[in-house]
């Protein structure tokens, strides 16, 4: 191993806050889900119970192993990170259908006390207002460009709770991104419409257009890589246009790879109608 990756290595300790929270969803998601599979096996296979638990272990090797460490001083690796918090983390909760099973995973107390609490109108119209696709479209997005904007993206580098209110930004607002295309259980289940192309095509625009600006930009954009003395001594530029490339490329199939497979779906529909 490099002596740059030993130094960060070294210098990494699990997060207990994060790691402990990780475990007790796991535990609450898998006790609610062995209790509703009992009476619904056909909504909750195990493949749903693997994949949130993978959005889970996805969520701590992104923000709570050691390639936080190396986000801190590689453009890039903070890239991959963000990837995976708004590319991968979401739709994996996700398709684990997670609402009932965390409530049903709860202690019967807990779930009492938060009864009246899920009763309240004004709660169900907010979750349906920020799970509309055009509302959680522009969430996402502009938090996207937001966060990327140099000040703040440097800003948030500079101070380590700022830099967690980020990531918890940029997961909360993909999670509502995601959700008009996965509908998780009991959200009204049909399938997604023509409608859901081109909020994806869009997406990818945006995303396109901020990877390009960095890739062809001829300086570093965010300072905070240019003044962090750099253990890999990959120049700045180097690095951001490594960034660019891995958010393009990546972020696009994340985009164009769910249209492609929602476009077959919607045609095979469209041809068995017509038979």
């Amino acid at each position: 191993m490099p002596p740059e990756c030993r130094a960060i290595f070294a210098e990494w300790s699990p997060p207990i806050f994060l790691t402990t929270a990780i475990l007790l969803t796991a535990i609450i998601y898998t006790r609610g889900w062995f209790a509703i599979r009992k009476t619904r096996p056909e909504l909750f296979p195990s493949w749903r119970l693997g994949t949130f638990l993978l959005g889970l272990a996805t969520i701590w090797i992104a923000i709570g192993s050691p390639m936080d460490g190396f986000a801190d001083a590689l453009l890039s690796a903070h890239m991959v990170e963000h990837l995976l918090l708004m590319s991968f983390v979401p739709p994996l909760l996700l398709l684990g259908y997670p609402t009932v099973p965390l409530l049903r995973g709860l202690p019967r107390g807990f779930t009492r006390g938060l009864g009246p609490l899920f009763r309240l109108k004004f709660l169900r119209r907010l979750g349906h207002f920020l799970t509309k696709p055009v509302v959680a479209w522009i969430a996402m997005n502009f938090i996207f460009l937001g966060w990327h904007v140099p000040g703040a993206y440097d800003f948030a580098l500079e101070h380590e709770h700022w830099h967690e209110f980020e990531h918890l930004c940029f997961l909360g607002s993909s999670i509502l991104f995601w959700w008009p295309l996965i509908r998780p259980w009991p959200t009204n289940a049909r399938y997604p419409g023509w409608y859901i192309l081109p909020y994806l095509v869009a997406a990818d625009i945006v995303n396109t257009a901020l990877s390009a600006f960095l890739a062809f930009c001829d300086r570093p954009v965010y300072s905070y890589y240019v003044e962090q003395p750099n253990p890999f001594h990959v120049s700045p530029l180097s690095d951001q246009t490594a960034g660019a490339v891995i958010m393009w490329v990546v972020g696009s199939m994340a985009f164009l790879i769910p249209a492609f497979v929602i476009t077959l779906r919607l045609l095979h529909q469209e041809t068995r109608s017509r038979a």
